[in-house]
């Protein structure tokens, strides 16, 4: 699974701009704390973020999500991830990511990757055009324009814990092989 392909979802404010610092409360806001079934999380996925309200009723498993600087800001709310997790999202690309989003999101296998130059390219990305990421070089393909691009790729490690599944499957495959 060195490369994933789907439809994207570019979360840009009423200006066409990029929107930054969405913290863990507009990706999952705190009112649905009590739900603990991962499977029930995405529907309240951005649910408090201005103009995405409808997100998780559109958003179909598979689709790739693309957004500004500081991407998961605030607390280590995990369940800003699980949404996610649960809608099917196959990956997050943004500009920057909240320190413990970004390790919430490696250690639960959904896969991140960091594209800082992306406001230089925003227009060349719309929603619902079709992309294909290569997690281990980086190179974005924008199908439907026929462009290509560098974001930085996963490191080794991230990918070796994206490929085990989570960083719990990850340390018992290294466990496993440390005692053959």
């Amino acid at each position: 699974m060195e490369k994933i392909k789907g439809k994207i979802w570019v979360l840009i404010n009423e200006d066409g701009k990029l929107i930054d610092d969405i913290d863990t409360d507009q990706i999952y806001h705190n009112a649905y704390l009590y739900i603990t079934d991962i499977k029930e999380m995405g529907k309240y996925a951005l649910r408090n973020l201005k103009g995405w309200e409808d997100f998780s009723k559109k958003a179909k498993a598979g689709d790739v999500i693309i957004a500004g600087k500081n991407f998961g800001a605030g607390s280590s709310r995990q369940q800003a991830v699980d949404c996610f997790i649960s809608l099917g999202i196959s990956l997050i690309i943004a500009q920057s990511f909240g320190a413990i989003y970004k390790r919430n999101a490696i250690n639960s296998g959904l896969p991140i990757l960091t594209f800082p130059d992306l406001n230089k390219n925003l227009k060349d990305f719309e929603t619902s055009n079709e992309i294909e990421v290569n997690l281990v070089t980086g190179e974005i393909k924008n199908l439907t324009k026929n462009l290509k691009f560098k974001a930085d790729p996963m490191s080794k490690v991230q990918y070796e814990i994206y490929k085990a599944g989570n960083l719990f499957n990850y340390a018992k495959k290294i466990i496993n092989i440390n005692n053959q």
